[in-house]
């Protein structure tokens, strides 16, 4: 059965809410950070990253966009999307994917996390964080900063020492297609990525 590896293959800051507003270009580029409620690690089950990846490739027929990079990590994920142009809908497709993603983990039994009482009154369940962050690509030094960011938040993390060793990235494709070393972000690679990179 596919899993959210097999869909990578294939393939702005959060302010008070009162003034929080989302930066909306038509055919952009976006770096985006999905986090799990309370960051329940449901991404060690392959069943749900079995369910993630079947979702979003469901999505991306529905609703098309360019996933430029990707890396799913046990609780929270970073993508970079390029919309088609005249699209600025991501927001559209993000509620879509939590969505569905979170219909079909509780239909097969999967946990969700306890909700407070305003969880409550709105009917949300306690499967991912409310909101999600973008960060719209400004230029090409900006998209490059964060493509290095996605393949090296497994090393980040302390989940391994390479890049090159964890499964659920698309670093394996960018090697393949020359952008990268394989031994790029290991040991002996020193890697300074920019102070707002990710964020």
């Amino acid at each position: 059965m596919p899993d959210i590896h097999d869909y990578i293959a294939i393939t702005n800051t959060l302010i008070k809410m009162s003034d929080y507003r989302r930066c909306f270009v038509a055919g952009g580029t976006f770096f985006f950070t999905l986090v799990t409620e309370r960051r329940a690690r449901l991404f060690t089950s392959s069943a749900a990253r079995r369910l993630l990846g079947n979702v979003m490739r469901e999505c991306f027929l529905r609703y098309p966009v360019e996933p430029v990079a990707t890396v799913l990590l046990p609780e929270h994920l970073h993508t970079l999307w390029t919309l088609p142009p005249g699209d600025d809908d991501f927001s559209m497709r993000w509620r879509w994917i939590k969505r569905e993603f979170t219909r079909g983990w509780l239909a097969r039994g999967g946990e969700e996390q306890p909700q407070n009482t305003s969880r409550s009154v709105e009917r949300r369940r306690g499967v991912w964080q409310r909101r999600f962050w973008e960060h719209m690509i400004r230029n090409e030094s900006d998209m490059e900063a964060h493509f290095d960011y996605i393949h090296y938040n497994p090393v980040k993390h302390h989940l391994v020492s390479r890049p090159r060793d964890w499964k659920w990235s698309t670093f394996h494709r960018w090697v393949r297609d020359g952008h990268y070393t394989i031994g790029w972000g290991g040991d002996t690679t020193r890697i300074i990525l920019p102070g707002n990179a990710g964020e």
